[in-house]
């Protein structure tokens, strides 16, 4: 993983729809910030001990600045509140490079892009990239209120082919249905979707019922519900000779914290992936929503914000 830091300066701040700020950063030294693709995402350090993912918006290929779209979320574990209390015009701040566990496939035939509320801000960059390679796609916003819907003017002026918007408080017939959407169905096409986890889920289950392959219905969650029940178990962290024991509802990390073994930590939720550490022995109980399927059924890594242990030990190579 890419730890480096770069140093830079919130050039411009909007408050565009309600609840949602957008923000641009700028480097500090001047230079081109790193290249990125569409679906990648920054690390924005808020504190010394506050870090929290957000999805890039503005068309890949543009170096000059970073555009992310904010919700002053009410269930905020304190991220995006402090973002839209704090965050002005000319503040210095820390954020990493881009990464991306998002990718956007350009063979597909055709792709339907899916974003709920501030989950349309990966979809923007797809729908850039898309359009410069002349690909086939539709796009849709569903969001509880055209009061509530961010970089609406953008999205009507720059993809009015295939824009569908869908909003709780308007009329049945222009709802997002699911079904309709997805009858089409292509062998070749893909699905791409980000937003609340219900509905996301709503979304897939969805998708893959009218045809789509698993690998074909891809998606990136904000935040997700933590299941921390299971029996407790034992913990060797291999590297530093450091043996804990994890109680029921407690997590692999705050048990090694107690020992003085810091993981970096993100989302506590088991969405982002920066806490993974390789396991050289014993089951993990996956509860993330990070790795895929695939990866889990590999049992060599684990992501030790929010998964456990099936065996009644587990040796982390950390």
């Amino acid at each position: 993983m890419n730890n480096e830091k770069i140093d830079v300066m919130i050039k411009r701040r909007e408050d565009q729809a309600a609840g949602v700020s957008v923000f641009e950063f700028i480097s500090v030294s001047g230079e081109a910030l790193p290249e990125f693709e569409a679906g990648a995402h920054i690390d924005v350090h808020i504190t010394p001990e506050l870090i929290r993912q957000y999805s890039l918006s503005n068309a890949p290929g543009s170096r000059d600045c970073y555009r992310l779209g904010i919700l002053n979320d009410p269930e905020s574990r304190g991220g995006s509140r402090t973002i839209h209390e704090t965050f002005q015009p000319g503040m210095t701040l820390q954020i990493s490079a881009p990464r991306n566990h998002f990718p956007l496939d350009l063979n597909a035939e055709h792709s339907i892009l899916v974003g709920g509320g501030i989950g349309i801000t990966p979809m923007l960059t797809m729908a850039y990239t898309l359009k410069a390679a002349g690909k086939s796609f539709e796009l849709h916003y569903c969001c509880r209120s055209r009061s509530s819907a961010a970089f609406l003017d953008e999205l009507q002026a720059e993809f009015p082919q295939q824009l569908h918007l869908h909003f709780d408080d308007q009329a049945d017939e222009q709802r997002f249905n699911p079904e309709q959407v997805f009858a089409g169905y292509e062998a070749n096409g893909h699905v791409y979707v980000c937003g609340p986890s219900g509905f996301m889920d709503w979304v897939m289950n969805s998708a893959k019922e009218q045809g789509y392959a698993a690998e074909n219905v891809h998606f990136e969650y904000f935040n997700a519900e933590v299941d921390s029940s299971g029996e407790a178990f034992e913990v060797e962290a291999r590297q530093s000779g450091v043996t804990v024991r994890v109680e029921e509802g407690q997590s692999i990390t705050d048990a090694l914290a107690g020992a003085g073994i810091k993981v970096e930590v993100s989302c506590e939720q088991g969405v982002c992936g920066t806490c993974l550490c390789d396991v050289l022995e014993g089951t993990p109980d996956h509860k993330d929503h990070f790795l895929t399927d695939e990866e889990k059924e590999d049992n060599d890594q684990i992501a030790v914000c929010c998964s456990r242990s099936k065996t009644e030990r587990l040796v982390l190579d950390i």
